[in-house]
C-alpha cells in the first residue's frame, strides 16, 4: 500500500479529512455518504458485540478454548467465568455507552448548517478518537454503581426509545407509500405505461395482502383453539379493507386527486406481514385432541431440526439488523426528515417518474475538491448540509435502544439467549400488533387530516 495513501487514512483517523477507501479504482464517494457509512459500522460493531453477549454458545465456546479463562476472568473483576461480561444486564451497559455515544454527538451537533465549522469537522472526521470515545462508553458502563437500580430504570428507558423509533419507522413507511404513488403518478401525464406500473403493482400487493389472509386464515386459526389469531386477522383485515375504501372514496379524492390503491395496497401488505409477524412471536399453543398432544397455529414448515433453527435465527437476525440500518438511514435523508418536519425545504421538488425513486434525492453536481492517492472524495456539504447532523444521530440514538430491547426480547429478558431471537414472546407479539393498528391509525390521519383543516393543507 502506497505512504501517500496510508497517510490520508491517518488524516482521516486522527484528523478533519473524509475517510475514503485506499484503492483509486473505486468509484468516488461523498463526504456525506462517507460519514454516515462510517457511522453504521460503528453502529454495527457494538450491534455485533451485544449480540454475542447473549449467546451461550459463544460463552462455552470460550470458555473451553480461552487457555486460563477461569483466572483472566478473576484478574478483570468479571464474576465468575465472567458473568459479568455477558447476559442481558452485559447488553443493556453496551448499548448505554452507544446510547450516550449518539446522544453526546446529537447536542454537539445541533443546528450545524455547513461542513465548514469546527463541530463539523468533528463530526465528519477524527474516527480513530471516536472510536476510542466509543470503546470509553461502553466500557465504563460496566462501572456505573448501583447496578440493579440502573438496570430497572434504563428498562423502561429503552422501551421507551424503542417505541418512538419504530413510530418514527411507521411515519416513514406511510410517507413511502404517498411518495410511491405521487413519483410514479407524474408520469402518467408523458407515458401511459407509467399507468399500466402502477396498475400492475398495486395488483400485485393486494394479491399478497390476500394471500396472507388466507394463508394465516388457512394455518395460524383452528376451531378449537387460537381465539386471539381469530379476533386480530379479522381486525386487521377489516380495517386494510377500510382504508382502502377511504383512500378512493370521493370526499377523500376531491382534497386529495392523487391518494389512489397503490398507498392502501403498501400499507395492507405491511400490516399483513406484522400480523404474521407477531402470530410467528406468539407462544405456541398445546392442546389435548383425542388423546394426543398437538402444537397449533404455528408456522407449518418447520423440520424442526437444530441445523435449521441455527439457519433460520441467523437469517432472521441478518434481516433485523439490516431493517434497523436501513431505518437508521432512510430516515435521516433529507425528503424523509422532511416528512417528519425536521428539516424544510425552501420550495417544493419537481417530481420526476423512475423506477428507483428512493435514490437520488441529492442529484445535485458538486466540484472534486480533493483527489488523493486513493478513492476520490467529494465534499457536498460546504454550502449546506446534506442531512441534519443532530437528528441523524438522535435517530441513531433511538436505534441503539431499539437494539437494546429486540436483542434483549423486550421485556422477557430473563434466561433468554440470542439463539431464542425468533422463539417469541408476548411482549413481542404485542408489541407488532400495536405497531398494524398505529401504522394504519398514521395512514388513516393522512387521509382525513385535509378534511379537518383544509386551510393547512392547501399548500
Amino acid at each position: 500500500m502506497c505512504t501517500p495513501c496510508c497517510v490520508s487514512q491517518l488524516a482521516c483517523c486522527c484528523g478533519s479529512a473524509a475517510c475514503s477507501c485506499c484503492c483509486n479504482c473505486c468509484p468516488k464517494i461523498k463526504q456525506s455518504t462517507g460519514t454516515r457509512l462510517m457511522y453504521v459500522f460503528y453502529f454495527l460493531l457494538v450491534t455485533v458485540v451485544c449480540a454475542i453477549m447473549m449467546s451461550p454458545t459463544v460463552e462455552q465456546t470460550m470458555k473451553d478454548n480461552i487457555p486460563f479463562y477461569t483466572d483472566l476472568c478473576d484478574k478483570m473483576n468479571a464474576g465468575e467465568n465472567c458473568k459479568t461480561l455477558v447476559g442481558y444486564s452485559a447488553v443493556y451497559k453496551m448499548c448505554f455507552g452507544m446510547a450516550c455515544f449518539f446522544l453526546f454527538f446529537a447536542i454537539l451537533t445541533f443546528r450545524i448548517n455547513n461542513s465548514t465549522g469546527w463541530r463539523a469537522a468533528i463530526h465528519n472526521g477524527f474516527w480513530l478518537l471516536k472510536f476510542i470515545a466509543l470503546v470509553g462508553c461502553c466500557a465504563g458502563a460496566f462501572f456505573l454503581p448501583q447496578e440493579e437500580t440502573f438496570l430497572e430504570v434504563w428498562r423502561y428507558v429503552g422501551a421507551t426509545g424503542g417505541a418512538i423509533f419504530l413510530l418514527i419507522q411507521l411515519m416513514l413507511l406511510v410517507e413511502f407509500a404517498h411518495r410511491w404513488n405521487t413519483n410514479w403518478s407524474s408520469g402518467v401525464g408523458y407515458n401511459r405505461l407509467w399507468y399500466a406500473a402502477l396498475a400492475l403493482v398495486t395488483l400485485v400487493l393486494f394479491s399478497i395482502a390476500v394471500g396472507a389472509v388466507v394463508f394465516m386464515g388457512i394455518y395460524y386459526t383452528h376451531p378449537e383453539a387460537c381465539l386471539l389469531n381469530k379476533v386480530f386477522l379479522g381486525i386487521n383485515g377489516g380495517l386494510c379493507f377500510v382504508v382502502t375504501l377511504l383512500a378512493i372514496s370521493p370526499c377523500i379524492q376531491k382534497l386529495q386527486p392523487k391518494s389512489g390503491l397503490l398507498q392502501p395496497g403498501v400499507i395492507s401488505v405491511y400490516v399483513m406481514y406484522l400480523t404474521f409477524s407477531a402470530f410467528s412471536s406468539k407462544p405456541k399453543e398445546i392442546i389435548n385432541i383425542d388423546g394426543v398432544n398437538k402444537t397449533l397455529c404455528a408456522f407449518p414448515f418447520e423440520s424442526g431440526s437444530e441445523n435449521d433453527k441455527k439457519i433460520v435465527t441467523a437469517l432472521g437476525a441478518v434481516i433485523l439488523l439490516a431493517c434497523i440500518v436501513y431505518s437508521c438511514l432512510t430516515s435521516t435523508t433529507k425528503r424523509s426528515s422532511a416528512a417528519l418536519r425536521v428539516y424544510r425545504n425552501s420550495e417544493p421538488e419537481a417530481e420526476r417518474a423512475r423506477c428507483c425513486f428512493c435514490f437520488g434525492d441529492e442529484t445535485e453536481d458538486y466540484d472534486e475538491e480533493k483527489t488523493t492517492s486513493g478513492q476520490t472524495v467529494v465534499y457536498d456539504e460546504e454550502e449546506g448540509t446534506i442531512y441534519s447532523y443532530s437528528y441523524f444521530h438522535f435517530v441513531f440514538f433511538l436505534g441503539s435502544l431499539y437494539v437494546m430491547m429486540t436483542v434483549t426480547n423486550w421485556f422477557h429478558y430473563d434466561d433468554h439467549k440470542i439463539e431464542k431471537l425468533l422463539d417469541g414472546s408476548w411482549s413481542v407479539f404485542w408489541i407488532k400488533m400495536v405497531s398494524c393498528w398505529v401504522c394504519l391509525f398514521i395512514y388513516m390521519m393522512t387521509l382525513i387530516a385535509p378534511m379537518m383543516c383544509p386551510k393547512r393543507f392547501e399548500a
